[in-house]
């Protein structure tokens, strides 16, 4: 696996993130800017993730680096911050972290003006929500190797013995044709 390092401090706050591979249907509909949540004590290295040949990075930051890394084969998806996290998540980790006498550094760019004591504002829910809906739709629920290959996506597909078991031809008109299969279980036609 790839190494995690620890941070000198906790990499916690809201920060500005670009595409790396926009064409990913993982990131359709992304600003080519937008802004996600960390709030993390490790990190892993953009590097040691790119000398790895079966995964790609889709998102990062300048500041706290990796954002969003997938397999080449769309299958296995690494999200290093917290997309989830809802507007306060960050305000109740740090009111936490104070009361335990831990001293932490205030959210980054999360607080207005750097004021623990103001009202934080929610810019990242959009992109959130459309990051677990496009992996739903475009990687779980819809989306066929054809249909990734199409969207510019490297599929590799493992090797697989099909049974065609009745061909029948319904329908014969050209330029069109219709037919009847039956075939083995995951086949696609």
């Amino acid at each position: 696996g790839i190494q995690k390092h620890d941070l000198p401090a906790k990499a916690s706050g809201v920060f500005e993130h670009y595409l790396v591979k926009p064409q990913s249907p993982l990131v359709r509909g992304f600003d080519d800017r937008f802004y996600a949540v960390h709030s993390r004590n490790t990190d892993v290295r953009r590097e040691d993730v790119e000398a790895e040949p079966q995964l790609e990075v889709v998102a990062v930051s300048d500041e706290v680096g990796l954002y969003i890394v997938k397999s080449t084969d769309s299958r296995r998806f690494f999200v290093f911050g917290h997309p989830e996290y809802d507007t306060d998540t960050l305000r109740l980790e740090y009111e936490r972290d104070v009361k335990r006498g831990l001293n932490p550094q205030v959210p980054a760019h999360y607080f207005p003006g750097d004021d623990p004591t103001a009202e934080p504002r929610n810019v990242w829910r959009s992109q959130a929500q459309l990051l677990y809906t496009n992996w739903l739709n475009y990687y779980v629920y819809q989306t066929t190797p054809y249909d990734l290959a199409r969207a510019g996506e490297e599929v590799t597909m493992r090797k697989a013995t099909v049974n065609i078991y009745e061909l029948e031809l319904l329908e014969y008109d050209l330029p069109r044709i219709r037919i009847r299969v039956r075939c083995s279980k995951g086949t696609y036609i």
